[in-house]
């Protein structure tokens, strides 16, 4: 297959974004948060097409889906394969990796074709943060975050961009891991970053705490009733893998992306203890439902990833990438 550069699309040209292309582009998680918001309220309007994603399992824990989407109001229509294997560490190789595929809505050629790990980091950082604009205290200064590797950075970066943080405690089962993390992210956005060698130090006193670990399909439960202050919310990126079932049950609003998802879910094994679904990102988005209500509610957002977020970020990605002549054109 020939290859060639080129400034603009071309209606027979495929464009290929490595991981370090899609990196290089500059595309801001402002801009990410503000169009992943924008599709949860196309979503809440009924005006999204996004079909439950298969899968397959090839280990255990291990998962490999098909996630398509459609957003007619970004004209965004496409498809990410993408893989979570949690023992790559062991072999140094990430646990997420895949590929995004971006067709033309109107004729369906395909444009792009795009490495989706950088695109997965900010995008499922994004949709947690729109979270926390609906379900954490505006004035939220001290962060715990639990799992010190690809999201773990994203979402520090992400609710740094909302909240007058101040104060980040880091914690992951590998001390030096989370000794790393609080040195490059304490230097990358300036604030007091404390890696602490137990996980309810990540916990209880937090305003904000992420839970970023692997998903588990048996959650390991490290975090306990009691641990989360009244006031506090939490973002749960690995599922309900953190938590307890009675850590669960204490909070007052428990919200996730997408319903039907999480009864897929459920289906398959995972999430057999958690409360009910207090609303979607969506309905809190549009004022459907309430986000908090007062200084006391205990929140939680268990997203789950939706195929909606990478389709609402595959766009900027494309665009900026044709403007600055980035990446390699081939010839379909």
């Amino acid at each position: 297959m020939s290859t060639s550069t080129g400034s603009s699309a071309s209606p027979t040209g495929l464009l290929y974004l490595s991981k370090a292309d899609v990196a290089s582009l500059g595309v801001t998680i402002t801009e990410i948060i503000d169009a992943v918001e924008k599709m949860f309220e196309e979503k809440a309007a009924g005006r999204v097409e996004m079909p439950p994603k298969p899968g397959i399992h090839p280990q255990p824990d291990a998962f490999i889906h098909a996630m398509p989407a459609f957003i007619p109001a970004m004209k965004s229509a496409g498809i990410k394969w993408v893989s979570g294997f949690p023992e790559n560490y062991r072999r140094d190789l990430p646990y997420v990796s895949g590929l995004i595929v971006l067709n033309d809505a109107e004729t369906g050629l395909p444009l792009a074709v795009m490495d989706c790990v950088w695109i997965t980091a900010q995008r499922t950082a994004a949709a947690s943060a729109v979270a926390a604009r609906h379900l954490a205290r505006t004035d939220a200064e001290t962060v715990g975050i639990l799992g010190c590797g690809v999201q773990g950075r994203s979402h520090l970066q992400a609710l740094h961009t909302l909240f007058p943080l101040r104060k980040v405690m880091a914690y992951d089962t590998d001390a030096t891991a989370r000794e790393m993390y609080a040195r490059a992210m304490s230097e990358e956005l300036s604030l007091e970053v404390v890696a602490v060698d137990g996980p309810r130090e990540a916990v209880t006193g937090c305003d904000i705490v992420v839970t970023a670990g692997p998903i588990l399909k048996v959650p390991h439960a490290t975090i306990q009733s009691g641990w989360l202050d009244p006031g506090g919310f939490a973002a749960l990126v690995d599922f309900d893998s953190y938590w307890q079932a009675d850590a669960l049950r204490e909070v007052d609003k428990f919200c996730t992306d997408d319903r039907a998802q999480l009864d897929f879910y459920r289906q398959e094994g995972y999430f057999q203890n958690i409360p009910p679904v207090h609303g979607e990102l969506a309905e809190l988005v549009i004022g459907q439902r309430p986000g908090r209500e007062n200084a006391d509610e205990r929140t939680i957002t268990c997203n789950l990833g939706l195929a909606l977020e990478d389709m609402a970020v595959a766009p900027l990605v494309y665009r900026r990438a044709v403007e600055r002549q980035v990446g390699t054109w081939l010839s379909l």
